[in-house]
């Protein structure tokens, strides 16, 4: 069976964000398996961003020399077997290390996987971008609304990630083998020439508005189920559903976003969508009961669902940079405050209650929202002059 190139690459977005959901769905387990109090678990979770960090700053040009499939097969399959580890390890300095390490791999798959569908949207035509980013929301809705199912039944965290762990590697490992790299478009000629990506000036809005959006999602995915489970003492299925939500509503949105962008532009599509975000974190934190949580959580998943990929095309199409630096560069601030949401969220969690957690995330949000009024265009600029829009959805 012949499976387009785009559709492996949605496949690697799918398996990350399933490897990384299964996690995030057991921490309220792993907390208490630690035991350890909300502070300590985002102090030990701040070793994924600090790999993370190191990886999106010198990891570009290693990236380019070792190619898209041989960094896939380590940046898709390592995680899920190194978080499978995690259940059996007692003490948290032990844990930090093991997602240190998957840092690292997670900020070089950031690079490859993005840099990747660019150069395919390039050389084919067409727009994946959106959609790539919206298997990674599908993975994330499918492994929350079945960890839920899963925390309910009593399945331990060990079997689980296992499960997972095998899961991945299978259908990964099949996925990745059959990777044909999409041929570097003439801009990144010069791109073994960077080897240390930060951002520049230019680039700070688009960083800005990353930073807002994955903010809101780090708190939605990481905190959403213990915030149900402290505030309205939820039961472990419908604590799962502010993840399920805020990862399905994300997901959707994410699929469809495509003709929406090429509509109405990625300027107002942002605005729009960073405006409803602001609305969900408003409703999450000051909800009476727990539906209007959940309604909160939903709103927050459609608010920040296309905002970071519209700014991942407009990095990857300024021609300042190879595309994997500004990518890079990009992801340095938006891909590692993903990860930075647990830590900072969790003492103001502890000391300032977790309603304020998220409550936080709005001055954020405007700050992104102003972001966007002048670093977005006003239409389309994924495509190249020259290159005739993609005529029907391929992914």
């Amino acid at each position: 069976m012949k499976i387009a190139p785009q559709h492996r690459i949605y496949a690697c977005f799918f398996l990350f964000a399933v490897t990384t959901g299964a996690l995030m769905a057991r921490l309220p387990d792993i907390q208490r398996h630690l035991g350890v109090s909300e502070s300590q678990l985002g102090l030990t979770m701040i070793g994924m961003s600090i790999g993370s960090l190191i990886s999106l700053t010198f990891g570009a040009s290693v990236i380019e020399k070792f190619g898209v499939r041989t960094t896939a097969f380590f940046t898709v399959l390592g995680p899920a077997l190194l978080f499978a580890t995690i259940p059996w390890l007692g003490v948290a300095p032990a844990v930090f290390a093991v997602l240190f390490a998957t840092g690292l791999l997670s900020g070089a798959l950031e690079i490859n996987l993005n840099v990747e569908i660019d150069r395919l949207e390039m050389h084919t035509g067409g727009r994946f971008m959106n959609r790539a980013h919206g298997f990674w929301s599908v993975g994330f809705f499918i492994t929350a609304l079945v960890g839920a199912g899963i925390r309910q039944s009593g399945l331990s965290v060990e079997a689980h990630l296992g499960l997972i762990a095998a899961f991945v590697v299978l259908v990964g490992g099949n996925m990745i083998w059959g990777i044909v790299p999409a041929p570097a478009p003439l801009r990144t000629q010069s791109e073994n020439t960077h080897r240390i990506a930060f951002p520049h000036w230019g680039l700070l809005p688009l960083c800005l508005i990353g930073f807002a959006a994955f903010l809101v999602e780090g708190a939605g995915i990481d905190w959403s189920a213990i915030y149900m489970r402290d505030v309205f003492a939820a039961e472990p299925f419908v604590g799962g559903m502010g993840l399920t939500l805020f990862a399905g509503f994300m997901a959707a949105m994410r699929l469809g976003a495509d003709p929406i962008v090429a509509r109405f532009g990625p300027r107002l599509v942002a605005m729009v969508l960073l405006s409803i975000a602001s609305v969900g974190v408003l409703m999450v934190g000051y909800a009476p009961i727990p539906e209007m949580a959940l309604a909160g959580f939903a709103l927050m998943g459609i608010g920040c669902s296309a905002v970071y990929p519209l700014a991942v095309s407009a990095a990857a199409q300024r021609t300042d940079r190879p595309a994997a630096v500004n990518v890079a560069a990009l992801g340095q601030v938006s891909f590692v405050v993903f990860f930075l949401a647990p830590p900072l969220l969790g003492f103001v969690a502890e000391y300032l209650g977790i309603r304020n957690s998220y409550l936080v995330c709005l001055p954020l949000l405007l700050a992104g929202l102003w972001a966007s009024s002048f670093a977005l265009g006003n239409r389309e600029v994924d495509m190249p002059h020259g290159v005739p829009p993609e005529p029907s959805p391929q992914g």
